[in-house]
């Protein structure tokens, strides 16, 4: 606190908070600030390394699996059973890739069902094939 001399010996000491060394303070970490925001916003420049690859061969083809909005199966665009689905996945290949195609308005548990034949029948390679927003 500051003390006030000029009322004499007797005088009460201020009851205000002298603020000038606050915004001294403020004023520089301001300008410190100013100076470092555009070092921060420039980007390292990298030159990554070049290379090119060969995609690695598919071991099979992927299995397109649709479910459209009753919860009906397409195997490959073709109708399927619901009975025919686990004699055909279990005739598959354990390292096959099924990729399913699910329409927005499918029963969540029909696909469910679905899923859990393909893990049944050995199946550890799946994939939801989806489309890229509008």
């Amino acid at each position: 606190m500051a003390f006030n001399t000029r009322g004499g010996a007797h005088s009460q000491p201020m009851a205000e908070i002298n603020t000038t060394p606050l915004v001294d303070v403020m004023l520089v970490l301001l300008v410190v600030f100013i100076i470092c925001a555009p070092v921060l916003q420039q980007a390292v420049v990298i030159d990554l390394p070049q290379a090119s690859a060969t995609p690695l061969p598919a071991s099979h083809a992927p299995l397109h699996l649709a479910l459209d909005a009753q919860g009906d199966l397409l195997w490959e665009g073709q109708p399927l059973g619901p009975s025919e689905l686990e004699q055909r996945l279990h005739a598959l290949s354990p390292d096959t890739e099924l990729q399913l195609l699910a329409d927005h308005a499918t029963p969540y548990q029909r696909l469910a069902e679905v899923m859990a034949a393909a893990q049944r029948a050995g199946i550890v390679k799946l994939a939801f094939v989806t489309a890229p927003p509008r």
